[in-house]
């Protein structure tokens, strides 16, 4: 089965937990701060698989967690960090966040990687909080928490040549005749249900991916027939071989075919119109197909509406009539014609510049049961990273909030001394 789309959640790991404790040597009174700091969590990491051809695994695991890093230990020691999870993808996948619709990045190449969720760093241990005021401080931190995602991979075949067009206007008999493919053939409308790849190589050393698609028909762009769920496969090709039936057997009109299935391509990318494309008039070896085509370049040397007119070429997958000048024709044309360029994600090299947050660090509200209700990403992943069971941990979460302006805010919506206050799961009382 081929799989080209897919939605997956990934998880990483958790960072280890700071530790707190003290040396406890013989001869050594008043032993300082020895507690170590957690190891960093593993990171979700999708790496490209040039054995796959398809997301079908992906159909059968669709959660995917990393392991956490380890609590920092006694004596200084620090948490061993977790391996990072690896998922191999196959070439030409593109990652996608489903909650804000940012592409994350595209892996065309063999081996490359890219780091979808990374880790939580490891707390800090108590040796980190020792000062001349405090030198024996009962601070810790916990780890900070993973990353949570939800994927959608998506799948668009990498291909130097897409041959499109009309169900059953030769694309599958053409690609079984230049290159070693195997593509199922048979004398009825989409017999193609899965885009098929082959080599070309040519006797002068070039070869290139030729990839037969789907047939598309008038609508394909709003999902009609096979619909779009094939169209993204064009998206990556250089060159385009637009295969017309000039047989006439089918009854529809060749020019008119031509039309239609550049109006689906323009609909779904206009851009698609920009690239280089070779009308391929196939089937040439049937009684009509020569009054045909000429009927066909006098309609089309007639349309002003393009603004720059098509190469054609007649070939016959039958007979092999046009075959050789096609395949060198189309590698000329490859030669001059740049590679796809992927969307790379900037996570490689980050400039760091100066915003003013537009947005408060935190919401303040209040419940019917009178309770003030406190929220927001860093106030939560503040108290998370806290270790609670220390009250020098506490008391530095106070003085945190406290210099985040959450006392100040209090004090301004009229909050008094007594009252509660909620932050995720944690409940405290406001003392003046």
């Amino acid at each position: 089965m081929f799989v080209d789309q897919v939605k997956i959640k990934v998880k990483s790991g958790k960072g280890g937990d700071g530790m707190v404790a003290f040396r406890r040597e013989k001869y050594v009174p008043n032993g300082g701060p020895a507690g170590g700091d957690g190891g960093k969590g593993g990171s979700i990491i999708f790496k490209v698989d040039q054995g796959l051809r398809t997301l079908m695994d992906f159909r059968y695991h669709r959660i995917f967690k990393a392991k956490p890093g380890q609590n920092g230990m006694i004596k200084e020691m620090y948490g061993r960090g977790a391996q990072d999870t690896y998922i191999a993808v196959p070439e030409g996948t593109t990652v996608t966040d489903v909650n804000t619709g940012e592409v994350l990045g595209d892996l065309v190449e063999a081996g490359q990687e890219l780091v979808v969720a990374k880790g939580g760093r490891g707390g800090r241990g108590n040796i980190h909080f020792a000062s001349a005021k405090n030198p024996a401080p009962e601070i810790a931190e916990n780890g900070e928490p993973g990353i949570e995602r939800e994927l959608k991979l998506e799948l668009k075949v990498l291909a130097d040549v897409g041959l499109v067009g009309f169900p059953s206007v030769g694309k599958s008999t053409l690609l079984s005749v230049v290159t070693s493919a195997k593509p199922k053939i048979a004398e009825y409308h989409f017999t193609t249900l899965v885009p098929n790849l082959g080599m070309v190589r040519l006797d002068d050393g070039r070869d290139y991916v030729m990839a037969d698609l789907p047939g598309l028909i008038e609508g394909a762009s709003q999902g009609v027939g096979l619909g779009i769920q094939f169209l993204r496969h064009v998206e990556r090709t250089r060159v385009i071989l637009h295969l017309i039936d000039m047989s006439g057997v089918e009854g529809r009109d060749p020019f008119e075919d031509y039309l239609k299935i550049n109006a689906e391509l323009k609909k779904y990318d206009p851009s698609l119109l920009l690239r280089p494309q070779i009308v391929v008039a196939s089937k040439m070896d049937m009684p009509d197909s020569a009054t045909n085509l000429a009927e066909f370049k006098e309609k089309l040397a007639k349309d002003d509406t393009l603004e720059k007119q098509p190469e054609v070429m007649e070939i016959s997958s039958l007979t092999h009539q046009g075959l050789d000048a096609l395949t060198k024709h189309t590698a000329d044309i490859l030669d001059q014609t740049p590679k796809f360029e992927p969307i790379v994600a900037e996570d490689a090299a980050v400039v760091y510049k100066y915003e003013e947050e537009e947005e408060a660090p935190f919401t303040l509200t209040r419940d019917a049961d009178a309770t003030w209700v406190l929220s927001g990403a860093k106030l939560e992943k503040l108290l998370l990273m806290t270790n609670m069971e220390h009250d020098e941990s506490v008391m530095r979460f106070a003085r945190q909030l406290r210099g985040m302006g959450v006392d100040d805010a209090l004090r301004a919506k009229g909050a008094k001394a007594g009252d509660i206050v909620r932050l995720g799961s944690f409940t405290f009382e406001f003392v003046e």
